[in-house]
């Protein structure tokens, strides 16, 4: 296993594989290749890689249905999807189900082990000295990983945490969908603001009763306001 951990590759398409496997290592993760559904949820649910790496068309099992399992296990390691064409539809779907970021092919390997590493950065999150965020209900630890509404701990992805993060930094601040993008995944020209609609509400559906705090500034974006 590399420095960096094991990194689960799901692609049937086995250039592909190859090419990412030889990025991943080059860079000091450790890589098991999967070339099919049903053997990917195997590994992931044996190995317990930092990341897991999903085509989206996989015969057996598609990548889609393989996150919605490990999600309903309580398995939150981040997930990148890879999909063949640019389709709003899979991006969305992916996303709905768990999922923290997505690559549409053909990628450049060494942005999305950019990306990758840029993903587990937030995952691992802040030093100590961050200071707990409150809002209403909701209390968010970003130095334990932790979000709690009335007591009761949520179950958020990596992106999902560090956007709501992001929000409660600065209650009352309208932050557009560009600036989400670029202040939570790192970048602005990759992804649409599609991915942010989807992921605030996913965002909201969790919070249950505190999911009024995020409110949708028509036109604009989003801000967290009690």
């Amino acid at each position: 296993m590399g420095d960096k951990g094991l990194v689960l590759v799901v692609e049937d398409e086995r250039p592909i594989a190859d090419l990412v496997r030889l990025y991943l290592a080059r860079d000091g993760f450790g890589v098991q290749v999967e070339h099919d559904g049903v053997a990917g949820l195997a590994a992931a649910r044996k190995m317990r890689p930092v990341a897991c790496i999903l085509d989206i068309a996989l015969p057996g099992m598609e990548g889609t249905e393989v996150c919605r399992r490990l999600r309903e296990d309580g398995d939150w390691t981040p997930v990148v999807f890879l999909t063949a064409r640019d389709d709003e539809v899979d991006r969305i779907v992916g996303l709905e189900l768990g999922g923290d970021d997505y690559v549409t092919k053909p990628f450049s390997p060494r942005e999305l082990v950019a990306r990758l590493r840029a993903l587990l950065r937030r995952a691992a999150g802040p030093g100590e000295g961050e200071r707990v965020k409150t809002l209403g209900d909701v209390v968010l630890d970003p130095a334990r990983r932790v979000v709690t509404v009335a007591g009761v701990p949520l179950n958020l992805t990596p992106t999902e945490f560090d956007l709501l993060g992001h929000l409660l930094g600065r209650p009352g601040r309208v932050f557009t969908r560009d600036e989400l993008l670029a202040g939570v995944w790192g970048y602005a020209s990759h992804a649409g603001t599609r991915t942010v609609d989807v992921h605030v509400a996913q965002v909201r559906a969790k919070l249950g009763s505190a999911a009024g705090l995020i409110r949708t500034v028509r036109g604009v974006g989003y801000t967290a306001d009690a």
